[in-house]
C-alpha cells in the first residue's frame, strides 16, 4: 500500500469513528438516564457554520459542567442567516463537532428551535454563549428557559472575555468548499464519479429536439489605441471578427458534442447569416429545421473587444416581433412529427416564445417526452413562469426575481416559491459564481433542495455558461431521470465553457475529463 492510500484509508477510519457520534434524538435518549440523572447532561445548541474559538471555548466550559456534552446544530433548512448560508452543509457541520473529543453526541436538529429537544432529553444544563445574557433576555433564550424550568433544568451563560461571531467571520472572507459540498451530496445520494462518466457515455443513445432562438454571436477584436481627439470616445484598431452560432443553435451544438442525436427548430432571416447558421449546425451533425422568415433579419450580436478580452461595446440586428402564424404552425406541427425524447425550449424572446405562443408549442410536445424550457431574457422582455407543468426549468437569479417581481426575498426561499409557481418537477437555479440552487420537492427538507458551488478556476467568458449548463443537465435529465446527476453535470459544463473565449460546445470527453480533475482533488 503506497503511503498516500494508507493516508485516505486511515482518514476513512477516523472520519467513520466521528461519524457515530451523530445520532438521531430517539438513539440518544436510549444511551442517558431519565432526569435527574446522576451523570449529568450539558446540552448546547447552535448553528455552526464556522467553528471558531469562541465556540472550542464554549465547548470546553460546557463539558466542564457534567459529564456527557450533547451538541445540537440548526438542520440546514432552517438557518437564515443571509444567501447561500449555510457554507457548510449540515454533514459536514455535525462532524466538524464530532471531531471534538470532547464532544460525545451531535444532533442534527430537524426543528426551527431547540426547545422540542429541550423537553425530549430534558438536559442538566442548557450552555449558551455570554452574548446571549447581554442587553436583557432575548424573546428565543426566554423559551428556552421556561422549557428548562419545566423539569428542572438549567440555562447557564459561558464567559464572556472573549466573544467571536461566526457572521461577522463569514463576511470577511466566504470559505471556498465546493469540494466539500459535494463529496456531501454525491455520498448522500449515492452518486460517485464512476457513475457520472457512465451517465456521460449514455449520452450517445439520446434523441432531443431542440425548439428556440438561433443567434449568430461576432467577436470583433479590437486594439485600444486610446482617446478620441474630438469626441468622448475611444479610438480602436479593428483586428479582425471571429463568427459564433449562438442561442438555440449553440445548446444544439452542445447536445450533440455531448453525444446525443439533435434536431434543430428553429427561425432565421433571408440573409447570408441564414446560410452561415445552417451550414454550421448542419457540418456540426445536427438536422436543422430553419424556417425563413422575410420579415426579420437572423439575429445578431456584435460584441467588440479589446486584446485583453474586456468587452467595449455591443451592437445588436434583432427583430423581436412574433412570428407569423404560419411559422408558429410549422413549429407546432414539426415538434408533434420529430420522434424525440425530450424537447428543450431555448428561448431567448427574439420571436418564438411568448406567453401565446409556449401554450400551444408545449401542447404540440409528444407524449412522453421531457419538456425542458430556458428563458435567458438579458434585456428583452419575458417570463419564465410562462413555461408551466415543465420538467425542468433552468433560469438564473435575475430571472427569477423578474418572474415573481421579488428583489428582497433571499435565494433559497425565492428557488422556492418559483418552484411551486412555475408547478415544474425540477428547478435548477443559476446563481453565477455562487453555482447552482436545485429544487426536486415543494417543502422545506434538507434533500429537497440542494446546493452546488461553482467550479470555475480560471474565468475567461462567462457567456454561454448557461447554454452549457443546460445542455448537460437536460442530456442526464434525459438519461437517467435523475437531478442530482442533472445539477452536477450541468455545473461542470458550465465551468468548463467559463474556461474558454466564445460559445464553443463542450465534448463527453471534455466533461468526462473535468469529473476525473475533480475526483482527483477530492
Amino acid at each position: 500500500m503506497t503511503k498516500t492510500a494508507r493516508v485516505i484509508k486511515e482518514a476513512n477510519t477516523l472520519q467513520q469513528q466521528f461519524a457515530k457520534k451523530i445520532k438521531s434524538v430517539d438513539e440518544i435518549l436510549s444511551l442517558i438516564d431519565p432526569f435527574p440523572r446522576k451523570k449529568k447532561i450539558i446540552m448546547c445548541h447552535g448553528t455552526f457554520d464556522v467553528v471558531h474559538p469562541g465556540h472550542v471555548r464554549q465547548l470546553i466550559y460546557a463539558k466542564s459542567k457534567g459529564d456527557i456534552l450533547i451538541v445540537s446544530l440548526t438542520s440546514d433548512k432552517y438557518v437564515n442567516k443571509g444567501p447561500l448560508r449555510p457554507y457548510v452543509p449540515q454533514e459536514l457541520r455535525a462532524l466538524n463537532l464530532a471531531a471534538f473529543e470532547i464532544v460525545d453526541h451531535v444532533i442534527i436538529d430537524q426543528n426551527p428551535t431547540p426547545i422540542e429537544n429541550i423537553l425530549i432529553l430534558k438536559p442538566d444544563f442548557f450552555v449558551k454563549g455570554f452574548e446571549y445574557s447581554l442587553s436583557g433576555v432575548h424573546p428565543k433564550t426566554k423559551e428556552e428557559i421556561e422549557a428548562l424550568s419545566s423539569y428542572g433544568g438549567q440555562i447557564v451563560y459561558s464567559p464572556g472575555d472573549i466573544v467571536y461571531s461566526s457572521t461577522q467571520l463569514l463576511s470577511i472572507h466566504k470559505p471556498k468548499l465546493s469540494l466539500d459540498q459535494l463529496y456531501v451530496l454525491m455520498e448522500a445520494e449515492g452518486v460517485t464519479f464512476e457513475i457520472l462518466r457512465e451517465t456521460i457515455n449514455r449520452f450517445k443513445k439520446l434523441s432531443i429536439h431542440v425548439v428556440g432562438d438561433v443567434i449568430v454571436d461576432k467577436y470583433s477584436k479590437c486594439t485600444l489605441l486610446g482617446p478620441a481627439q474630438k469626441s468622448a470616445a475611444f479610438s480602436v484598431r479593428h483586428d479582425g471578427a471571429d463568427l459564433y452560432v449562438g442561442g438555440a443553435g449553440i445548446v444544439a451544438k452542445h447536445l450533440k458534442s455531448l453525444g446525443a442525436n439533435v434536431t434543430l427548430t428553429t427561425v432565421v432571416g433571408e440573409d447570408e447569416l441564414a446560410d452561415f447558421v445552417i451550414n454550421d449546425l448542419t457540418t456540426a451533425g445536427i438536422h436543422v429545421n430553419a424556417l425563413k422568415d422575410s420579415s426579420r433579419p437572423t439575429t445578431l450580436k456584435e460584441r467588440f473587444i479589446t486584446d485583453g478580452g474586456r468587452l467595449l461595446l455591443q451592437v445588436d440586428k434583432i427583430d423581436n416581433h412574433p412570428v407569423p402564424e404560419k411559422i408558429l404552425g410549422d413549429i407546432r406541427y414539426l415538434v408533434r412529427q420529430t420522434p424525440t425524447q425530450a424537447v428543450v425550449c431555448s428561448d431567448f424572446r427574439h420571436g418564438i416564445f411568448n406567453s401565446e405562443t409556449i401554450p400551444l408549442i408545449s401542447q404540440a410536445i409528444p407524449m412522453g417526452a421531457l419538456k425542458i424550457a430556458d428563458s435567458q431574457v438579458s434585456n428583452r422582455w419575458g417570463n419564465i413562469l410562462d413555461f408551466q407543468w415543465f420538467d425542468l426549468i433552468t433560469p438564473n437569479e435575475r430571472e427569477a426575481r423578474f418572474a415573481l417581481g421579488d428583489q428582497d426575498t433571499t435565494i433559497r426561499p425565492l428557488a422556492q416559491m418559483l418552484y411551486n409557481k412555475a408547478m415544474c418537477r425540477y428547478l435548477i437555479l443559476k446563481l453565477g459564481e455562487n453555482g447552482v440552487m436545485t429544487y426536486r420537492s415543494p417543502g422545506m427538507e434538507t434533500r429537497e433542495y440542494f446546493y452546488i458551488d461553482s467550479f470555475v478556476t480560471d474565468l475567461v467568458d462567462a457567456i454561454g455558461a448557461g447554454d452549457a449548463l443546460l445542455a448537460a443537465a437536460a442530456s442526464a435529465l434525459i438519461a437517467t431521470k435523475d437531478i442530482v446527476q442533472a445539477s452536477i453535470l450541468g455545473n461542470l459544463c458550465a465551468s468548463i465553457q467559463c474556461a474558454k473565449l466564445g460559445n464553443s460546445p463542450i465534448s463527453a470527453k471534455e466533461l468526462s475529463e473535468k469529473t476525473f480533475e475533480l475526483e482527483n482533488q477530492t
